[in-house]
């Protein structure tokens, strides 16, 4: 019935390219966004399910791409629109019809939003859910403890937001910065390559489909995976324009638009699993996904989007980032930090997680009182918070962090799973 409704919902977007038909920009981001959502869903089963016919690297580096596809797609798209842009006149990322934003600042946008969007909802999420289930059962349990093996991807996601506090000092992202977070992408799955093949845990349609005999689940997951990419690409141009569009026509801001409303459509699927998993207080593969896809979109997402605005450009030039855009820059890895401050002690308590959703809603409460002049200010202030916090939490566990470090970098996988 899953498998049935995800294929339905992106019929409406193959009809509209196949006849070449054109509607309102706000419908129109209905049905691309929707047929988005409903790809993503049957990449993350598919993915769930091939790890029962692939080896446990391959299939590392295959999940890993497909956590961040839905976003790299349409953030694809706004940084080739950007490297178009400068192109064709200069200097200046400038476009025509743009109304409160550029084709540079809408290439960073979503994954800016994205980004916060996995931490401020993603990960308190996983802790409520689990919270709700420990209550309902009687439990008195209040803190989420994650396995001493997440400890890999703890280790290189400090690695990069580390890095990534220094993008806001630049007005650029370069193809040195694309090359470093490449780099730790790369470093990062082949020490997580390393570890033992292990039985999944498939739930709900991933389970269905890990019933079948295996020359048929191998072929329905070969047409799912590419049944999907091949919707996620025709739609993430449309998808990107109608919501530009649909700014444009309701006075709404196309920024906004673009750094939440896209990323709620690509997150969705990676949420829900996550969300299945706290529900089943199956809380480190729920916590643990998260965190894995944090790593993915803060290396190799974020180190596409120079590549890709350096081929559109013709040039290699790095991406421009503007004041803005470095305020969001700045806000993403500073909540970056103190979230993984937070899980350094490898748990999250239920106080942790009021404080992470709270936090991030903290910020447009913010930006909805102060005066427009000084519009911005809640970005600079919500990161001076976030960081402050973190260093409190350096501080506390000072003692501690050289043990993650060494078990991140260097502990055998046997050892850290003993």
């Amino acid at each position: 019935m899953s498998l049935a409704l995800a294929v339905a919902i992106t019929l409406p977007a193959l009809l509209f390219r196949a006849a070449s038909l054109s509607a309102d920009h706000p419908y129109e981001a209905l049905v691309y966004g929707g047929a988005i959502i409903g790809a993503a869903f049957l990449l993350s089963w598919a993915a769930e399910a091939a790890q029962l016919d692939i080896s446990a690297g391959l299939a590392i580096a295959v999940l890993a791409f497909i956590a961040v596809l839905p976003e790299y797609a349409v953030d694809v798209v706004f940084a080739g629109k950007a490297g178009s842009a400068v192109a064709a006149h200069g200097a200046a990322c400038t476009a025509p019809g743009s109304t409160d934003a550029t084709p540079c600042s809408l290439a960073l946008a979503n994954m800016t939003g994205s980004n916060r969007l996995l931490i401020g909802i993603g990960w308190s999420m996983v802790v409520f859910v689990a919270w709700r289930q420990w209550r309902r059962r009687g439990r008195r349990e209040t803190a989420i403890r994650l396995e001493r093996s997440h400890s890999v991807e703890l280790a290189f996601l400090a690695l990069a937001t580390a890095y990534s506090l220094t993008l806001p000092l630049r007005s650029t992202i370069t193809l040195i910065d694309a090359a470093v977070l490449v780099t730790i992408f790369a470093a990062y799955t082949w020490r997580v390559a390393r570890s033992p093949a292990e039985e999944p845990h498939l739930v709900g349609p991933a389970r269905y489909l890990g019933s079948f005999s295996v020359p048929r689940r191998r072929a329905s997951v070969a047409a799912m995976l590419l049944f999907s990419a091949a919707i996620i690409l025709l739609c993430a141009e449309h998808f990107a324009e109608a919501l530009v569009g649909t700014g444009a026509e309701l006075g709404i801001s196309e920024f906004l638009l673009v750094q939440w409303l896209a990323p709620l459509a690509s997150e969705a699927p990676e949420l829900l699993v996550a969300g299945l998993y706290a529900y089943r207080l199956n809380t480190n593969a729920g916590l643990g996904t998260l965190v894995s896809a944090k790593v993915n979109q803060w290396t190799l997402l974020v180190g596409t989007l120079p590549i890709v605005f350096a081929i559109a450009s013709s040039s290699l030039h790095g991406l421009p980032i503007d004041a803005t855009q470095r305020e969001e820059l700045l806000l993403t890895a500073a909540q970056s930090a103190f979230a993984l401050m937070i899980l350094a002690n490898l748990s999250i308590s239920m106080r942790e997680a009021v404080a992470l959703f709270a936090l991030f809603w903290a910020q447009f409460l913010i930006g909805a009182l102060v005066p427009g002049s000084v519009h911005g200010i809640e970005r600079i202030v919500m990161s001076i918070v976030y960081l402050t916090l973190a260093a409190g939490i350096v501080v506390r566990d000072r003692h501690r962090l050289p043990g993650l470090a060494r078990d991140g970098f260097f502990v055998s996988h046997a050892e850290l799973r003993s």
